[in-house]
């Protein structure tokens, strides 16, 4: 098929993107599948609902420090099944999580293997629709071994897999961990390969495994970037994310990505595909995740609990007007 085949006739591909208006993107539904949202603010879940984002995965991540004890490993995978899930549902968002030891701190081998021995008391539960994210940073031997342990783990549950590749000869990495995951007889139609760039797609699309795209200011991706490689490359198995978290990130890159396509003409549905529907087929086989799941979070009321904590302080309202200069 021509990248001609994904762009509509009638639009002027030369156009130059305007400011993000969420009226660009109004009527329209979007899923981050990759977005630390502990690292966020309530403002960041309101302003991600009012552009249309309905759902979201958060995926177990480093947190900018080594973690020194098991305790607050454990800590942190029960905040992701928990009190976030919490958090988001009070925002109208529903809120899935992917479950694993982090390559960068795979490196501290004591810790790790503690690591993986709670790690089955997590992956089953409720709202978690995969082992992620995993693979590797610097491509060090403990980070293979426990990026091989955690695939094993993965398929012992029958979950998908959310691989990290490394920012550093990305793609060298990118191969090995779609070699190692094809050595331990994974599937590749259940291993999403996260932060690819022009240098990584074509072997990652030909070789049958999901491709996400992490738009990300000055690092990853651009989104002008990303229009092209949906051009080139059309919206099969190809996801859009922002992995937002606590550096420089934009948790509204996803529907900016979107409205820009749509502006440099791409079609609707292959929007969708790449903004919404292909996320939910990658991780709904974890049998978690359903679209029915985004329908059952009206009529929210903020002052709900959750273990005695709500998103509201001292007697708060909710602040529905955002755009206003005055803050009640």
């Amino acid at each position: 098929m021509c990248c001609n085949d994904f762009l509509k006739d009638d639009q002027d591909l030369k156009m130059q993107p305007a400011p993000f208006d969420k009226e660009q993107v109004r009527g329209r539904a979007f899923f981050d599948p990759h977005v630390h949202m502990t690292s966020r603010t309530t403002d960041d879940y309101q302003a991600m609902a009012d552009a249309g984002i309905v759902g979201l995965i958060e995926p177990a991540f480093w947190l900018g420090q080594p973690r020194t004890g098991i305790d607050t490993f454990r800590d942190y995978y029960n905040s992701l099944i928990g009190w976030e899930r919490f958090r988001s549902s009070q925002f109208g968002i529903k809120h899935y999580c992917t479950i694993g030891l982090n390559s960068r701190e795979a490196n501290n081998e004591v810790l790790a293997e503690e690591v993986m021995e709670i790690l089955p008391l997590f992956i089953y539960k409720e709202g978690v629709v995969g082992i992620g994210e995993i693979g590797f940073d610097d491509q060090t031997p403990a980070e293979e071994k426990y990026y091989r342990l955690q695939l094993e783990l993965a398929k012992q549950a029958s979950l998908p897999v959310q691989i990290h590749t490394p920012h550093r000869d990305k793609k060298k990495g990118t191969q090995r961990s779609m070699d190692i995951a094809i050595e331990h007889g994974l599937d590749p139609a259940m291993v999403i390969v996260d932060h690819n760039n022009e240098e990584t797609v074509k072997e990652v699309l030909d070789r049958g495994f999901w491709a996400a795209f992490t738009i990300y200011p000055f690092t990853k991706m651009g989104n002008e970037r990303m229009v092209e490689i949906v051009k080139q490359y059309g919206p099969e198995k190809i996801m859009v994310n922002s992995a937002a978290d606590w550096g420089i990130s934009d948790p509204l890159a996803v529907p900016k990505t979107a409205a820009l396509m749509k502006m440099k003409g791409i079609k609707d549905e292959v929007i969708e595909l790449v903004t919404y529907k292909n996320a939910l087929d990658a991780f709904g086989q974890s049998g978690q995740l359903n679209e029915s799941d985004f329908h059952q979070n009206a009529g929210i009321d903020q002052s709900q609990r959750y273990e005695g904590n709500t998103v509201l302080r001292g007697g708060q309202q909710p602040r529905i007007d955002k755009s206003s200069i005055i803050i009640q």
